[in-house]
């Protein structure tokens, strides 16, 4: 998204490192295996928890390693553009407010073209104007996709799925540093109503961020029956 604001931490950078390790020794086995296979590894979590920095750090880092990413935001992928997304949920009482408001469809092809190394017209969306660009990406210069947002993990075929496991009870402050959007009733029911789109993805992450962003496996994450009930609640 064109004028996005970052807030980029250590947590992001250390948690990004950890990732990185894994994708680089993961790619370098498949590529073994199955050479020209492209990797793609999706980011999910709520409101402000961090997705666009541990995103943004974590292609630095493998850029740095020998590795060509690219990043898509799935910001950029609703099917109600923004200017006009406050007023459509309003209208429909927020009951469309979820993980079917992004085009899975375009957003599905793109991953596709990627992996066939073609060339994408893809959606940008400027924040300062509102208004959807379009811009020509070359995937063929590209072999890791890293998507990132609110229900990143449920896009196709991915190798890694990450969540964070921040609530946006928990960032508020982050928010409104970023204040990408006003903190009033509005947006106070469409953060409710994404917390429980996103949560139901939890279930496919094969690496949790934790409150502390600690990378986490899941087979340790889901270690103890607490942690266990409290993924699938």
């Amino acid at each position: 998204m064109l004028g996005d604001i970052l807030l980029i931490g250590e947590q992001h950078t250390a948690a990004a490192r950890v990732i990185a390790e894994r994708i680089l020794a993961e790619k370098d086995y498949i590529d073994r295996e199955n050479p020209g296979h492209k990797y793609i590894v999706t980011i999910s979590g709520e409101s402000g928890s961090g997705k666009s920095e541990l995103a943004h750090s974590l292609a630095m880092l493998l850029k740095k390693k020998g590795a060509r990413p690219k990043i898509l935001h799935t910001d950029n992928y609703y099917l109600v553009p923004p200017a006009e997304r406050r007023t459509y949920r309003m209208e429909r009482y927020f009951d469309e407010v979820g993980i079917d408001e992004y085009d899975w469809e375009l957003l599905n092809r793109h991953i596709d073209e990627f992996r066939d190394n073609r060339e994408a017209i893809i959606p940008c969306v400027d924040i300062v104007t509102d208004e959807v660009d379009r811009l020509l990406t070359d995937f063929s210069r590209v072999d890791v996709l890293v998507v990132e947002g609110l229900y990143a993990m449920g896009a196709e075929r991915a190798d890694l799925r990450i969540f964070i496991d921040l609530t946006w009870q928990d960032t508020k402050k982050n928010q409104e540093l970023r204040g990408k959007e006003p903190t009033d009733d509005y947006r106070m029911r469409v953060l409710e109503k994404e917390h429980n789109g996103v949560r139901s993805l939890r279930h496919l992450a094969d690496l949790f961020v934790d409150c502390s962003y600690k990378v986490v496996d899941a087979a340790d994450f889901y270690s103890s029956s607490s942690d266990y009930e409290y993924v699938l609640a």
